[in-house]
């Protein structure tokens, strides 16, 4: 009998979707909105359909996956059962780029901002303190995670709510370009080039990642094989939700809106449209969105190690550990602090060029994982069954696989690079000990706290 503690069984609908959404940061939008603008040719609701289009079919493969395999590890997991372990492992690989980097990235933007807002500290300082914040919120267990991401969720809800209710005021006083809240303009694509909006699709894109984080916290779930499906749907629904809101707003309140820094073009937007008040408000809704995100990301990144350290992909004894009385992977909350604290050394865009490349190979292979287990190992191949394990992956392996070669040429010989170190890696692995899978945990049960 196994007496070693495992996770924690708690959590319901609500708070992986509230995790989800704190992951994904809806408050993104605004962080990517000058890029994305220009990116789309100013076609932004066009671009966010587009763009939740080809994360819906990618957000139902996931659903398909977490049902079949209920358990932590995410894209490793599926692709290593439904095709082989060899190449799970790989997509495991691109994987952890992806969760390894994002709470860098939380921790460099909270870094930024704070020191927009006191000058005097440095941003090396703001990065420090998020770390030790961030590790002690995760050790002390997944349900404070789930509380502090719900009303960080909440709040930015409130504030995107108060923004569009802002916009809504100046059409109905007349102090916007359009005299009317109800237009078809925004979804017409006029002189813009399909190619160009669906380039800011591409972009657009990384605004919904954070749906696909929730299934690393499945043996963390009440029952997860109905859970964790529902939640991604949700996640996925209530982003587009407001972001095509958004969009749909300022488009028709102003549609020949200019700014000179793309970086910085959400402040403007902000500022003219509900002047120094909201833009104060602005930055403290931010402020709070990123370290959430923080909070999420090392939530997930710690339980994708987990899975690979029960599977003996990496050391069993350091990565599968769980406090006896936290349930909590403490050992790898420990290891992702340290590794975080290269946010003091590198800079935004290489942590997104490693995010992105970890994203889109992840999200890819899932897909291919549908029509592996369910239409091939299963047959399932009705016509319904056609449509739902084979046309609609494909969609998804093929919209995704397409942005993946979007992807700029650094980051792809990056991305490459870094599977080859994890070939490698497999391959002494294998030659100095047993096969790396030592046991199947598709049935796994975890014991309630």
């Amino acid at each position: 009998m196994n007496n070693q503690p495992a996770l924690s069984k708690s959590l319901k609908v609500y708070q992986i979707v509230f995790l989800g959404l704190a992951w994904m940061t809806p408050m993104i939008f605004f962080t990517v909105y000058g890029v994305a603008y220009d990116a789309a040719g100013g076609q932004m609701v066009l671009a966010y359909l587009i763009a939740f289009l080809a994360i819906f079919f990618t957000a139902y493969s996931y659903s398909r996956m977490v049902k079949a395999y209920p358990i932590a590890g995410s894209a490793y997991t599926y692709t290593k059962k439904a095709i082989h372990p060899r190449l799970g492992f790989l997509v495991g690989w691109a994987l952890l780029l992806d969760y390894i980097f994002s709470p860098i990235i939380a921790i460099l933007t909270f870094g930024i901002f704070m020191h927009t807002e006191f000058p005097s500290i440095p941003v090396y300082v703001w990065v420090i303190v998020m770390n030790i914040i961030l590790a002690l919120v995760n050790i002390v267990g997944i349900k404070s995670v789930a509380r502090i991401s719900g009303i960080s969720v909440v709040v930015q809800i409130l504030f995107i709510s108060l923004f569009c209710l802002f916009i809504i005021k100046d059409i109905a006083t007349g102090q916007a370009s359009s005299s009317t809240l109800f237009s078809l303009h925004p979804f017409l694509a006029s002189d813009v080039p399909f190619t160009t909006i669906f380039s800011g699709a591409a972009l657009i894109c990384f605004c919904f990642l954070g749906f696909d984080a929730v299934t690393t916290m499945a043996e963390e779930t009440i029952q997860p094989e109905r859970t964790i499906p529902k939640a991604i749907f949700l996640i996925v629904c209530i982003a587009a939700v407001m972001y095509i809101a958004i969009s749909y707003f300022t488009q028709i309140a102003y549609p020949k809106f200019i700014f000179t820094n793309p970086d910085n073009a959400a402040y403007t937007l902000v500022k003219l449209v509900g002047g120094n008040l909201l833009s104060s408000l602005f930055i403290t809704v931010l402020i709070i969105a990123t370290f959430t995100q923080g909070v999420s990301s090392v939530t997930s990144v710690t339980r994708f190690l987990y899975a690979l350290g029960r599977e003996s992909v990496l050391p069993q004894k350091v990565f599968s550990y769980i406090h006896p009385t936290f349930k909590t992977p403490v050992v790898n909350i420990l290891l992702v602090t340290a590794f975080s604290f290269l946010g003091m050394f590198i800079d935004l865009n290489t942590a997104v060029t490693f995010v992105s490349f970890g994203a889109l190979t992840a999200f890819t292979f899932v897909n291919l994982s549908v029509i592996a287990h369910f239409y091939i190992k299963l047959k399932k191949r009705s016509f319904t069954e056609t449509i739902l394990y084979l046309i609609f992956p494909l969609i998804g392996a093929a919209f995704i696989g397409w942005l993946l070669t979007l992807l700029n040429k650094d980051t792809l010989l990056i991305g490459v690079a870094w599977l080859t170190v994890g070939f490698l890696y497999l391959f002494v692995k294998s030659r100095l000990s047993a096969p790396f899978v030592k046991r199947d945990h598709s049935k796994v049960t975890v014991p309630e706290k």
